[in-house]
């Protein structure tokens, strides 16, 4: 099944370490990070999970709860947990899904469909797609997605970075630029006239006819 932005995230029933979830409701009116990694105990991994551990409370400030998910069973999570914590500095707090009979690594397209086997005998390289991120809002549905390569860290403040831009741009009519950080000027979009910009963005800036900024709103 391919996804796409503005899809809704495939809902499904899996244990956790914090017990059985079911996803859609699990995130109930937050938005929610899903983040899979291809199997327990690798290092790149491990500083993932660490750092999203410490930076947890950032989340939390925007209403977003985070979720792991590897193809490996729970207990083995819940060791790999104690590592993170020692070699990371941080514990970690938020729930990891255990997918090994691949049913959620399939559902969200991280795997093929007609894949066979469980987690039983899969090695990393096996597995080297099942390093996404997927950022669902309030509403279940695809905010964003990213892969990785095994061998490339991924950029954690990026994803805050795009969380506060999308949290903005749904309640505002505005758009972000290139590399714009929260507090910066933002776009106002072209379903804005430009009557009804001069009421709500008094004192904008016009470029172009098609590109007119103003303050970040809020």
């Amino acid at each position: 099944m391919s996804l796409r932005i503005n899809d809704t995230a495939p809902d499904f029933t899996a244990q956790t370490t914090q017990g059985s979830i079911r996803f859609h409701d699990w995130i109930g009116d937050q938005w929610a990070v899903l983040f899979s990694h291809p199997k327990d105990f690798t290092p790149v991994c491990t500083t993932e999970l660490g750092y999203m551990a410490k930076i947890e409370p950032e989340f939390t400030k925007r209403n977003t709860k985070l979720i792991g998910l590897s193809v490996d069973p729970v207990d083995n999570h819940t060791k790999w947990a104690a590592d993170i914590e020692e070699t990371q500095g941080a514990a970690v707090k938020y729930p990891m899904i255990g997918d090994t009979d691949l049913a959620v690594a399939k559902l969200y397209n991280m795997l093929p469909a007609d894949e066979a086997g469980t987690s039983e005998g899969r090695t990393p390289a096996t597995n080297a797609t099942v390093r996404s991120v997927f950022v669902i809002g309030p509403d279940k549905k695809i905010k964003l997605m990213l892969t990785y390569p095994m061998t490339t860290g991924r950029n954690f403040d990026e994803i805050l970075r795009v969380l506060d831009s999308m949290q903005l741009t749904a309640k505002h009519k505005v758009a972000t630029p290139a590399n714009w950080k929260q507090g910066e000027d933002v776009i106002i979009t072209a379903a804005v006239s430009n009557e009804e910009a001069d009421k709500t963005f008094p004192g904008y800036k016009t470029i172009k006819p098609y590109l007119r900024t103003t303050k970040q709103p809020g």
